[in-house]
């Protein structure tokens, strides 16, 4: 360290204040000018990342300064550097994967929690949070017309939690914690789990934490006849050969609205099954559950009232930032048995009243984050909501009916919200692999459509992902952008086809 660097880190006159309030100000004002050119400009980015592996160490320091830098600085560094590695999510142009969209008010409710800062893990620690908590779920849940067991006047009632994997894992520990109170806990190991073959990878994670052996995994086998939805009577024949040879089931979870191809598994039906062995059921509608404040879409949880937990994502197509997965149970009792703790530091009156809620019993990460989806609710309102979605789903059958149109393309399966699943049909011409084996048309097909996406994908003008349903591999054109208007989707219609005359004339 030179004797100027010394100097500066001995001289405590010299210290910086991290909480200046008009630096804060300043800055604030800063950041939020900055994103919003950052929003204004975006469709001027590559709506994929563009850049190579590694690209960013060659541009940084290999080690942090040793004293403080202006915010001018450290934007121009975001500006040249941070935002060229950037996949675009919220570009009008973004289609791939599921929406994660955002607000103003999920934005301004997410700077008022950061703000606070609070770590709201029990009442106590911050009553308003705790409280506020309760009643925008119960608000949601009563939007969502989830049954009264599922709101905080009953034994049921919501949390926050952080992704879908944490709500399946705090739902899976409770069932598997009073699955072992009856059958003992030198028995884990009998313990099985089911989902279908299009389940979330979420749910095999939060299987593998829990400690369920990777071989009491089940993934059900899914077709087209049933539009890739799980089969009630392909459960009920896994329950009874797992019975059959000495196992216990103990655990379903269903989805609303499957990644791949937004399938939704027949919740009203897999429940009635899931209900005779005694099986907790989980509705993990992290997509699509959003749509279902709208009467048109409610039907595809129809059966929830039988559903032991059901949990969507806010955070994906409710307009508020990362991360927000609400998670409603029907016996709040079941997560509080199987995650509560109880050191001394934490004990107080309040709780031991029983008269509050300690949500740290409920999850496992302690921070709150019910303001901005309380933001989001008041200043759109349900009908606003509503209508938002609606305007996604409208787009989505807008492209759909694009792509029926075309006679070199296909849906590949039914649009159930707002994402259109669909691949480029094979020519007749035959094709031979890059190693000169022949390929059966499955595989010409599927390598046709990943040349086809990689080529739409590179041009940066849009963002598409893909999904693999039956062996077939599809596009995924998924709607959900706040930004996304009709323009967007028919240009990103005239790509499809300028990219598919590219493509096909190279076969």
């Amino acid at each position: 360290m030179d004797s100027h660097a010394d100097a500066l880190e001995n001289n405590t006159e010299l210290t910086v204040n991290p909480l200046d309030l008009e630096e804060f100000r300043r800055q604030g004002h800063m950041i939020i000018d900055f994103l919003a050119d950052y929003y204004f400009n975006i469709e001027k980015y590559p709506v994929r990342s563009q850049v190579e592996p590694g690209y960013l160490q060659k541009r940084l320091p290999d080690s942090a300064p040793n004293n403080p830098e202006p915010i001018q600085t450290i934007l121009q560094d975001v500006e040249n550097h941070i935002i060229p590695g950037i996949t675009h999510w919220q570009s009008p142009n973004f289609f791939a994967y599921f929406p994660s969209n955002v607000s103003v008010a999920g934005f301004v409710g997410e700077m008022l929690t950061s703000g606070f800062n609070v770590v709201g893990f029990n009442w106590l620690s911050s009553p308003a949070a705790t409280e506020l908590e309760s009643i925008v779920m119960d608000w949601l849940g009563k939007m969502l017309k989830l049954p009264n067991s599922f709101l905080s006047s009953r034994n049921g009632g919501g949390v926050i939690q952080g992704s879908t994997c944490d709500a399946i894992l705090c739902t899976l520990i409770a069932s598997r914690h009073r699955m072992l109170d009856k059958i003992g806990r030198e028995n884990i190991g009998k313990l099985v789990v089911y989902g279908s073959d299009q389940t979330h990878s979420a749910f095999q994670k939060a299987a593998q934490i829990a400690g369920i052996h990777s071989n009491n995994f089940r993934p059900i086998a899914t077709s087209r006849s049933t539009a890739f939805g799980l089969s009630p009577n392909s459960l009920r024949s896994a329950f009874l050969a797992d019975l059959e040879a000495g196992l216990v089931p103990f655990f379903l979870c269903a989805t609303v609205g499957t990644t791949s191809s937004t399938a939704v598994d027949p919740v009203g039906p897999l429940c009635d099954v899931a209900k005779e062995f005694g099986i907790w059921v989980h509705i993990d509608a992290a997509y699509a559950g959003s749509a279902c404040i709208c009467p048109e879409f409610r039907h595809f949880i129809d059966g929830v009232e039988n559903a032991d937990s059901f949990s969507l994502n806010a955070h994906k197509w409710f307009f508020t930032a990362l991360d927000c997965c609400c998670l409603w149970v029907r016996d709040h009792n079941a997560l509080i048995k199987a995650l509560s703790t109880n050191p001394e530091y934490l004990r107080n009156k309040a709780t031991e009243t029983n008269k509050v809620i300690d949500y740290k019993d409920w999850q496992i990460a302690l921070s709150r984050r019910a303001m901005k989806l309380w933001l989001v609710l008041r200043s759109y309102g349900v009908t606003n909501l509503r209508n938002f979605l609606r305007s996604h789903v409208k787009m989505a059958k807008h492209f759909e009916g694009l792509v029926g149109m075309d006679k070199r393309f296909e849906i590949v399966v039914p649009r159930n919200f707002s994402m259109v699943c669909f691949r480029l049909l094979l020519p007749s011409v035959r094709s031979v692999h890059a190693n000169g084996e022949q390929l059966n048309d499955e595989e010409r097909a599927n390598e046709l459509n990943r040349r086809f996406l990689e080529s739409m994908n590179s041009s940066g003008q849009l963002y598409m992902s893909h999904g693999v349903v039956g062996g077939v591999y599809m596009i995924r054109f998924a709607v959900g952008a706040t930004l996304t208007e009709e323009r967007h989707v028919n240009m990103a219609w005239k790509l499809v086809q300028d990219h598919a005359d590219v493509v096909l004339n190279m076969y």
